[in-house]
């Protein structure tokens, strides 16, 4: 999100237990989050450049197949530490990291294009769930000749194990930004987004300068393992949530079990624009006690009014369980568009006055708390 496959190799998989699953990367298809066959993958040799294959059994996966709840994942030490990691590599200073696999991760039909770009950073940059990276594409700065692009912050969509479980990876959910031109429709290449097509055009093996990590607002709480958080996400503002839940419902964390209630609301434009639905899907179908998902498709279902329907409806639809989950200590999370918020504040503004609360005496007291986190961009 901007605020933003592997080679034949085969890898086993330590599932919680004595026994492992032995798969090739590429005859796996079952084990494919997307199962996508028209979507192109780039990838990076894993078996040259990772040392996790070369050190020990497992603990490398692509994203594609973790599909096995519960994975073992190293190094432990990364639990360690009292106080997130916060801009240990800075713009004057960016660490230079390598780009391990880009892949397109919706249909043919969603609107813009998406990727999930996992990045090696070999351990040297560890961050928490809910941080952001920053990423300094290449080239001169247009408005500052001779000095480099201006820093692009991306919520990280991975926990802090990454998405091979050793705690050398990060990953970004990127959309990439086409600029049309409104009188003759055609895309001007000069007003693209920079940063956003530079990641999305990578390859693997490529360079990539990395600042952060940073943020606090969306840390994931992890003092109470049985509360509730209800996270709200707008297309790629989901980042950050695929982080909390695969800490949640797919590590093998042993500081870490969690027992509470993970309940995501999506906002996407349309069914081929769903973003990790296999993932979160399995979840749901896991663990029916701890997680719920609900998706606002805009251009395929109707609010009740017979509009289009926004995450701010589906909001609605539940406002009296959400109200009163957070009446008992519910975090709850907002990611995405900053044009997201308005209407979401006026759909809870709105209920709370049909309740007979004051939404502004609420808001303080929510924030107060510490329950309402926000990141939009």
């Amino acid at each position: 999100m901007f605020h933003l496959a592997l080679s034949q190799v085969a890898v086993t998989v330590p599932v919680g237990s004595d026994l492992s699953l032995k798969r090739s990367a590429l005859k796996a298809p079952s084990l494919n989050f997307w199962d996508k066959s028209w979507a192109p993958v780039l990838t990076l040799d894993l078996k040259a450049n990772n040392s996790c294959l070369r050190s020990r059994n497992v603990v490398c996966m692509s994203v594609q197949q973790a599909s096995v709840p519960k994975v073992s994942v190293s190094p432990l030490e990364l639990e360690d530490a009292e106080e997130p990691p916060l801009n240990l590599y800075k713009p004057k200073e960016p660490y230079t990291a390598t780009i391990v696999s880009v892949e397109r991760v919706v249909g043919l039909k969603a609107p813009g294009e998406t990727c999930h770009i996992v990045i090696d950073h070999g351990g040297n940059v560890p961050y928490w769930e809910g941080q952001s990276y920053g990423v300094i594409p290449p080239g001169e700065n247009p408005k500052k000749p001779g000095a480099p692009h201006n820093v692009r912050l991306y919520s990280i969509a991975s926990t802090r194990y990454g998405d091979f479980f050793d705690g050398k990876t990060a990953s970004l959910c990127v959309r990439r930004a086409v600029y049309y031109d409104p009188e003759t429709g055609k895309e001007d290449p000069s007003k693209n987004g920079i940063c956003s097509n530079f990641l999305c055009n990578s390859k693997p093996g490529d360079k990539i300068k990395i600042t952060g990590p940073s943020g606090k607002i969306m840390l994931l709480p992890e003092d109470d393992p049985n509360a509730t958080h209800i996270m709200i996400a707008t297309g790629t503002g989901v980042a950050p949530f695929r982080g909390y839940l695969r800490r949640m419902f797919m590590e093998s964390v042993p500081t870490y079990k969690f027992g509470g209630l993970a309940w995501l609301f999506l906002g996407v434009a349309n069914s081929d624009s769903l973003l990790y639905d296999d993932e979160f899907s399995k979840y749901l179908k896991d663990y029916p006690n701890n997680f719920r998902y609900d998706r606002a498709l805009s251009r395929e279902q109707k609010n009740k009014n017979g509009g289009k329907m926004y995450v701010q409806d589906k909001i609605e639809e539940y406002s009296d369980e959400i109200f009163k989950l957070l009446d008992n200590g519910a975090h709850i999370y907002f990611c995405g568009l900053k044009g997201m918020m308005p209407g979401i504040q006026d759909t809870l503004k709105r209920v709370a006055e049909q309740r007979g609360e004051s939404w502004g005496e609420k808001l303080s007291q929510l924030k107060k708390n510490k329950q309402w986190h926000v990141e939009v961009y």
